[in-house]
């Protein structure tokens, strides 16, 4: 296991490259800082060995007031120092993050059909934070204490060489601790972010799936499951801390042995007849003792710091580094389309070994309404995934106006399509912000107006506040048939050349279900509509019924000419389903 990867390390540098005048001016404070904090001790001892000692007056308030002014200057730089490589960390956190979101929206659904969110949700918080610690806490905070201890050596060497040599010899005691520290923590902390994740996404999952959860009353079950994972968690960090427990102790015991032995020699060296040490060395040597080794002890947690951040930012470079990306290298920009689709031998799987799609081919013409029927798992959502390009095909090819799909860019190929889910997400915000999405170009007049034609708009005015109701995290204000007159406004109001609405009229309450037939009426009017079916009505009425079986189209046609098939797939599935549906 490496314990610094440089790598790693010149990868996150990188980030410095849009601040590079910040970057060297923390660098600069981090210099003047070191020069500052050595001159203190040094003017102290001229002080005491040329003024007070001597009792002399003349020039001591001169180096009394330098004195003051270098105190003030180490301020202005720890001030400077500090401020700006906190800054820089932020910057550099603004841009990963930035960065790491544009990528993950930019990632196949497959992608976070197998990530969990709370993972995904602390690489991009929590884990990101982190990475700022490495400049804020880490990075520079171990260069000014480097430099802060290397200035007060030479000081040290030029006040008193054989002081300084019981300063060297207790060094490599230290190093070594701190080398043994730096391995065991970086064990540590990997462990610790792994945790986190881990609860993260428990916490998630939980918390989004509360319903189920006290619906099949497994609170205490839960509860017995989160206390494992935090007990994981809390030993993680235990493991953290007893390493700090055992390394502090002795930098502390090392330095005060040092500091020990400095004032008992340098003592036996003041008494001596021919004494070479004065006492403003050895006062200067105390004070240097205690700056020379604080760094030294801090060091080693401010590594704790930038190990941290640098566990964290390999976890976020393995997010960004995955190629989950889907291909867009269309050239061509979607042009409003007329409406024709042609699905020509598709092959697809969510696996690479299990086709999910067998050798598809179809053909809907522009304007047409079409529904796809089938049992569970036959492949009818799969089919406007590959359509929007939410999965690529591994084989054959998909048209919209004989023009294959891969060759649009993805943003205007989707701009033409618009969806309306069963599973309706709408964000916690305003009924406005979510039909809109933010788009600053649709005005309130536009979607007022809307509302209206879809049906939309009576419901709306009676909520408080109406337009601006917020209607919380994923809509729970509203009921399921409220959300999907949501939907379909929001469909709507975009525009689209071409309709999909994903069974989405199979989970209504009666009170809003004619304004779900009106709606779709309306949607569906003079556009390619493609309707995976639930609804006995909305099968009835369409142009053409496509039915899929195990991946395959096993069958076409309206309704009245799939009726008449004896033992059709279709005729069997409206006997076992949509004939009951209407009976009851």
């Amino acid at each position: 296991m490496k314990t610094f990867d440089i790598h790693l390390f010149k990868r996150i540098l990188e980030y410095t490259k849009p601040y590079k005048w910040r970057y060297y001016s923390v660098i600069t404070w981090a210099i003047l800082l070191s020069i500052f904090a050595a001159l203190r001790p040094y003017l102290l001892k001229d002080i005491i060995d040329d003024y007070v000692i001597p009792k002399k007056m003349t020039g001591f308030i001169i180096v009394v007031s330098i004195m003051g002014i270098t105190l003030i200057l180490e301020v202005l730089a720890q001030f400077y120092f500090v401020y700006w490589a906190n800054v820089l960390g932020q910057d550099i956190v603004r841009d990963i993050r930035v960065k790491l979101f544009k990528h993950l929206t930019s990632f196949k659904i497959k992608y976070f059909d197998t990530e969990p969110v709370g993972k995904l949700i602390t690489r991009s918080v929590s884990d990101i934070e982190a990475i700022a610690r490495i400049f804020s806490q880490g990075l520079f905070m171990i260069l000014s204490d480097l430099l802060k201890m290397l200035t007060i050596l030479i000081f040290m060497i030029g006040i008193n060489w054989k002081l300084s040599t019981i300063v060297l010899i207790s060094m490599p005691i230290l190093i070594f601790a701190t080398r043994i520290f730096q391995i065991k923590m970086k064990a540590a902390f990997e462990e610790v972010r792994t945790q986190v994740a881990n609860m993260n996404t428990f916490v998630q999952e939980r918390v989004t799936g509360m319903k189920i959860v006290q619906l099949f009353t497994r609170e205490d079950i839960e509860y017995q499951k989160f206390k494992e994972i935090n007990n994981l968690h809390r030993k993680a960090w235990v493991k953290n801390v007893w390493y700090n427990s055992i390394f502090f102790p002795i930098a502390d015991i090392v330095s005060s042995l040092t500091l020990s032995f400095i004032i008992y020699f340098g003592s036996m060296l003041l008494l001596q007849k021919d004494a070479i040490t004065e006492l403003g060395d050895l006062m200067a040597y105390n004070m240097y003792i205690g700056i020379f080794f604080m760094p030294l002890r801090q060091i080693a947690d401010k590594f704790n710091e930038m190990q941290m951040g640098m566990i964290a930012a390999n976890r976020v470079f393995e997010v960004l580094d995955s190629t989950e990306e889907i291909e867009d290298n269309g050239t061509k920009t979607a042009p409003r389309f007329e409406g024709k689709i042609d699905f020509q031998n598709v092959v697809f799987g969510y696996k690479s070994d299990e086709a999910v799609l067998k050798n598809i081919s179809l053909s809907i013409h522009k304007g047409e309404t079409i529904a796809i029927v089938g049992a569970t798992g036959a492949g009818k959502s799969t089919i406007i995934n590959l359509l929007n390009r939410f999965y690529d095909i591994n084989s054959g090819s998909i048209c919209i106006d004989n023009e294959n799909i891969q060759n649009f860019t993805l943003e205007s190929l989707r701009k033409q399509i618009a969806i309306v889910l069963q599973d309706v997400f709408l964000f916690a915000d305003t009924i406005h912000n979510n039909i809109t999405l933010n788009n600053d170009t649709i005005t309130r007049e536009e979607v007022i107006e809307a509302a209206k034609k879809i049906g939309a708009h009576d419901f709306i005015m009676s909520l408080p506040n109406n337009y601006d109701y917020d209607v919380k995290e994923r809509g729970a204000m509203l009921s399921s048939g409220q959300r999907q007159l949501i939907a379909f406004l929001r469909a709507y109001i975009s525009n689209p050349s071409i309709l999909i609405l994903d069974e989405a009229t199979s989970s209504i309450d009666a009170y809003l279900e004619e304004l779900i037939q009106k709606a779709t009426e309306t949607l569906t009017k003079n556009r390619t509509s493609i309707i995976i079916a639930h609804r006995l009505s909305t099968v009835i009425n369409a142009d053409k019924i496509i039915v899929l079986d195990k991946g395959m189209v096993v069958e076409e046609g309206n309704h009245k000419t799939l009726l008449e098939k004896p033992n059709g797939f279709y005729r069997k599935l409206y006997e076992a389903q949509f004939l009951t549906q209407n009976e009851t």
